[in-house]
């Protein structure tokens, strides 16, 4: 029996058997998650991270681009169907004199556990001069995410989209009528952050830390972190404050540093700001506030970060901090942790839900001698894996600062 999703149309020829009818179902916000907004556009629909008001008020190209990079949304629908595709149009990013990235990875999930990891063929290519901030784009074609073999029988699945990579959704086909996944009553978890909290260098969009964390702690992920872009911005508070949520946490304090940004004299009220919207729409809900984890580089000497090419013939590109390590007026992550730690104490007092939680129990000196930094700043796959486990335990576990039982 067909879902009312699901339309009936001739299908494309399969790699393994001859020509097969194939479902098509429309890509709608009934079969997508993590996604705030949905544009259509001349291929299908392009998944947002922030609304449509939102996007009208990001003043720079670096935002625009990471909050379209869906990390964190996925397809998620309920068949029993054995093979599965998903028609994407990528656009890949090319930094100029950087070496190459790999193509972005899709993660399939079956019942909840991983079932297959894909990539996709075609796609535009974004080339990034970091020196100028020019950026040019070359077009490209259509490509399909591929998965066949899936168990028999009536499943929830799970398509988690490549975190770097903006992706157009074009089709979902399938061999068996698709239909919205059941609500399991998960927690929804809503968590602002930096490249770090988007992906960084991470295996996969199911490995990044976030992505782990809410997989260890039974939550449902909204993933509002962006790389480059967590500066207390007005409208991502504003975000977060309208969207629902059963927990909220908000990780600040690299990218200012490495923006070189702010002072500290504009710091601490700009996150009472940031604080006093978000709780203006969840006054009660479960807050956490996490400052940065340990980065050596940015540990005392302030920012802005540059690009180190003195590696570059090995393939590598490494950050410094070229800021000056005795000008007091700039802030560094020393001075930042100071201060959130301060004034989430202050707030504690009138706010109970408000928590707050060093980044370096996340990660820190021990796990930098473990796993260094590959580029002096951001975290590499298996660092990913032990920020999400250190989270999920803090923050998910039974006497963990969001807990098990929620709010």
């Amino acid at each position: 029996m067909n879902s009312p999703l699901n339309n009936d149309v001739p299908g494309p020829e399969d790699e393994n058997t001859d020509t097969a009818d194939w479902i098509t179902t429309p890509i709608t916000s009934a079969i997508l998650r993590g996604a705030l907004d949905l544009e259509r556009t001349e291929h299908g629909v392009l998944p947002h991270r922030l609304p449509a008001w939102a996007r009208r008020q990001i003043p720079d190209g670096q935002l625009a681009m990471a909050e379209a990079q869906p990390s964190g949304v996925r397809v998620v629908f309920r068949t029993r169907a054995t093979r599965v595709e998903l028609d994407v149009l990528p656009t890949r990013t090319v930094y100029e004199g950087a070496p190459p990235r790999p193509d972005g990875v899709y993660d399939l999930l079956v019942d909840g556990r991983p079932a297959g990891r894909a990539t996709a063929s075609g796609g535009h290519v974004l080339t990034v001069d970091m020196a100028t901030g020019s950026a040019v784009t070359q077009p490209g074609p259509v490509g399909s995410v591929r998965f066949a073999g899936l168990p028999a029988g009536r499943k929830d699945v799970e398509i988690w989209l490549t975190y770097r990579e903006i992706t157009e959704l074009v089709a979902l086909r399938t061999d068996a009528p698709v239909e919205p996944a059941p609500d399991h009553g998960r927690r929804v978890w809503l968590h602002h952050g930096s490249s770090i909290s988007h992906g960084s260098d991470a295996e996969s969009p199911t490995t990044t830390w976030p992505a782990l964390a809410a997989s260890l702690g039974g939550v449902e992920l909204v993933n509002l972190g962006f790389g480059g872009s967590a500066l207390l911005d007005p409208f991502i508070a504003r975000t977060l404050r309208d969207t629902p949520a059963d927990l909220i946490s908000v990780k600040v304090g690299i990218n200012l540093v490495n923006t070189d940004l702010m002072r500290p004299r504009a710091f601490g009220p700009a996150v009472h700001g940031f604080l006093d919207t978000i709780r203006e729409g969840h006054p009660t809900t479960p807050l956490l506030v996490v400052s940065p984890v340990l980065c050596p580089i940015h540990e005392d000497t302030p920012g802005p970060s540059a690009p180190d090419f003195s590696e570059l013939d090995a393939g590598k590109l490494l950050f410094r901090a070229s800021g000056d390590p005795s000008d007091r007026t700039r802030l560094t992550l020393r001075v930042i942790r100071e201060e959130l730690s301060r004034i989430v104490a202050r707030r504690a007092a009138d706010d109970p839900n408000l928590h707050y939680l060093d980044g370096r129990e996340l990660y820190g000196e021990k796990d930098f001698a473990e796993l260094p930094l590959p580029d002096r700043l951001h975290p590499d796959a298996a660092a990913h894996r032990r920020i999400g486990e250190h989270f999920a335990a803090l923050a998910f576990g039974d006497d963990g600062l969001f807990g098990s039982s929620g709010a």
